[in-house]
């Protein structure tokens, strides 16, 4: 087809790997304990994040694991802190669900975008909105694509991003719909990328601590638009395919066992096109099937 493989995103990865029940801190008032869930979409685990001191904000607690959550509680109370707000960046069961539990034991109240399985927020929580405490800020970013009902959450000082689902370490992340969506998540990314005072470092829901962020994000930016080449070039030589049909030719670069999770980004960047009329979609649900923009053409002029 002419194009090649989307470059891949650098490693910029910082600090300890992540263990799941160790508690690791990454910098001042902010630790991070990870959830013993590995797995093909978690990699070594979710990040639950402690953020502050004294009166402490958890991000993301991860799934409903007594021993997990009991860990984050110890970590606080060795510190001699207190959880009082327990915070989601979307609501997937590896991150949303240990939230009620959580927020019982300690007595805390849970923040959100939006409910969802197994999470129901006492505060919903729109772009801009900000906890603001003595000894920390953080700010809600809404950032739709893995999710439409994803946030990020931005640290005041020093300017750390956990992002949860937006950005990963070492890999990048499924979007898979209709709830995901490719040209709202490349929107978001570019949000996060703008920024202004900077970011200094991303806490990503799965993984280490991220450094350099502008160069994380340029070249998230760059392997989904390289991505997005390679789907349309592939729909192009064929005209009219499944979402399945093409899966080899575009993700030739990634294992076959990982083909049945990259379908779902592929199927979301045919959506993309298909919005920009870049190409047209024919069949819907279980199996989507889309023809290119010059094929439609020609079954037009015909």
């Amino acid at each position: 087809m002419g194009d090649v493989a989307p470059p891949p995103v650098p490693d910029t990865g910082r600090g300890p790997a992540p263990v799941a029940g160790r508690v690791d801190v990454l910098g001042p008032g902010l630790r991070r304990v990870t959830a013993p869930n590995p797995g093909v979409m978690t990699g070594p685990g979710t990040n639950a994040y402690l953020v502050g001191t004294g009166e402490v904000a958890v991000v993301d607690p991860g799934p409903d694991d007594a021993g997990h959550l009991e860990t984050v509680l110890d970590a606080a109370s060795a510190a001699g802190d207190r959880i009082r707000w327990v915070l989601v960046t979307h609501t997937h069961e590896d991150h949303a669900p240990g939230a009620a539990r959580l927020a019982q034991e300690a007595g805390a109240e849970v923040l959100g975008f939006a409910p969802g399985p197994h999470f129901s927020p006492d505060t919903l929580v729109s772009d801009g909105f900000e906890l603001d405490t003595p000894t920390f800020r953080l700010r809600a970013l809404h950032t739709p694509g893995h999710a439409s009902d994803h946030v990020c959450w931005l640290l005041d000082s020093p300017r750390v991003l956990l992002s949860g689902d937006h950005v990963m370490d070492g890999a990048t992340v499924v979007i898979a719909p209709p709830d995901g969506d490719m040209a709202r998540y490349l929107e978001s990314l570019r949000k996060v990328a703008e920024l202004d005072p900077p970011l200094e470092a991303i806490a990503p829901g799965h993984g280490r601590l991220l450094g350099a962020p502008r160069q994380v994000l340029a070249a998230v930016i760059a392997h989904r638009l390289a991505r997005e080449r390679l789907v349309a070039a592939a729909l192009d030589q064929v005209g009219t395919a499944t979402v399945d049909e093409l899966v080899a030719a575009v993700y030739a670069d990634v294992d076959e066992p990982m083909h049945r999770v990259a379908r779902l980004s592929l199927w979301a960047h045919l959506r993309k096109l298909a919005a920009e009329g870049r190409a047209e979609e024919i069949t819907e649900g279980l199996v989507p099937t889309y023809r290119s923009a010059a094929a439609s053409a020609g079954t037009a002029g015909s």
